[in-house]
């Protein structure tokens, strides 16, 4: 089988989820490489130490593995880390001179990652797989006032233009790809991402409840980073309108609270509506614990301006949890508005507090729609996005195989 260098310059598939910079790329990295490993693939995921503690490698399963590089000052923000690529480089070809490895494919995810998997490509003389995870161009469109640095833009381009084939995780982000990038159509392949569907299951909602000290009668969720680009403005000012939020908990985990500016401001956005009693800010939590809280809610509403896919949503309905989420982006292409959720065309608050007291007032919808969330979620194993993936290698390795040969 094959040997793959994937590649996360700035995100560690170990890290813990839901502070700064962590989130759904870090879980894909971790899952992938693990199924991976199973179906014989030998991987190595190259990131850089966050931490001195750090242990170089880190086995994450049966052929599968962590290896953390020195780059740059371990807090340093991750939009200067651009400046610390040679230096990652450097102990990459360092590392992999002294494990005397080679690799068949570098797999690279993000815009940081993607140029270090174009210059591996070129050294090493092998094809290169490039996954974006976020567009800079794509967050830019979302949002007003988002702004992205003219080099990641730059690279983005100059990625997209030599990789052998960019992985899409949904129809709309390869047509972002080719629209805002010139992407050629046929080089990007669409693999949409997974869920674990043993670890995020329904679990019984008065024990969750009880666990987690809620007494209120209904409960909304948000999981994720805090960011501007979230809209967790949307969802606080949603729940303000909403026509009895007498007996309502919002429940907002990720961030964290005592240090982030922005969380800050949402609070005081919080204060300002009267909502003191109404919403708590969990923070960040390990993902073993999550599943305790999706099946705590009622509802799970990821308000996005932009989501390439909103992993926590599929999270969210693995454990039989009916989402509301933006039409925009990736649960565009797994929520089946009025089946397992709602799709809300437009971002802001009103069409939000809408959905949400339609699924806060009618239990059987909740019910029918969680059990259709869960089935959908059935449908979408990390094992397949795995098996999609290996794929996706094979056909590129066959084609560099007939080029070398002349074919």
């Amino acid at each position: 089988m094959y040997s793959v260098a994937l590649l996360s310059v700035h995100g560690c598939p170990v890290s813990r989820l839901g502070e700064k910079d962590t989130g759904g790329m870090n879980v894909y990295l971790l899952q992938v490489a693990k199924e991976l490993g199973k179906l014989g693939v030998k991987v190595d995921i190259f990131t850089r130490y966050h931490d001195r503690n750090d242990p170089q490698i880190i086995k994450l399963g049966e052929n599968a593995r962590t290896v953390h590089l020195k780059a740059g000052p371990y807090d340093q923000a991750k939009d200067g880390l651009h400046q610390h690529i040679p230096e990652f480089l450097d102990n990459l070809y360092e590392f992999q001179r002294s494990e005397g490895l080679r690799y068949d494919i570098v797999h690279s995810h993000y815009w940081l990652s993607g140029s270090v998997g174009r210059k591996l490509s070129l050294e090493w003389n092998i094809p290169h797989v490039a996954m974006f995870h976020t567009l800079g161009k794509s967050k830019m469109q979302a949002r007003y006032g988002e702004r992205e640095s003219d080099i990641r833009i730059s690279t983005e381009g100059r990625v997209i233009e030599s990789a052998d084939v960019i992985v899409a995780s949904t129809e709309q982000e390869r047509g972002d790809l080719s629209r805002l990038y010139g992407a050629a159509v046929d080089r990007v392949r669409v693999i949409p991402a997974g869920v674990d569907t043993e670890l995020f299951r329904p679990l019984d909602k008065v024990v969750a409840r009880e666990d987690l000290g809620i007494k209120e009668s209904h409960v909304i969720l948000s999981v994720g980073r805090i960011e501007a680009l979230k809209g967790l403005d949307i969802l606080i000012t949603a729940l303000a309108d909403l026509e009895d939020n007498n007996d309502v908990r919002l429940l907002i985990v990720g961030g964290e609270p005592r240090r982030d500016s922005y969380v800050h401001s949402l609070m005081s956005l919080v204060r300002e509506l009267g909502l003191m009693n109404k919403v708590t800010f969990i923070g960040a939590i390990p993902q073993n614990e999550l599943p305790k809280y999706y099946s705590a809610a009622d509802v799970f509403v990821l308000s996005s301006y932009y989501e390439t896919f909103g992993l926590v949503a599929l999270e969210a309905m693995a454990c039989g949890l009916p989402v509301v989420a933006s039409r925009l982006g990736g649960p565009n292409s797994f929520v089946e508005s009025g089946k397992n959720g709602y799709l809300v065309p437009w971002q802001c608050p009103e069409p939000y507090a809408q959905r949400i007291g339609i699924l806060l007032a009618i239990p059987t919808l909740r019910v029918s729609m969680g059990a259709a969330a869960r089935a959908k979620a059935e449908s979408m194993t990390w094992s397949q996005v795995a098996r999609s993936t290996v794929g996706v290698y094979h056909s590129i390795l066959a084609r560099s195989h007939k080029s070398a040969l002349g074919a």
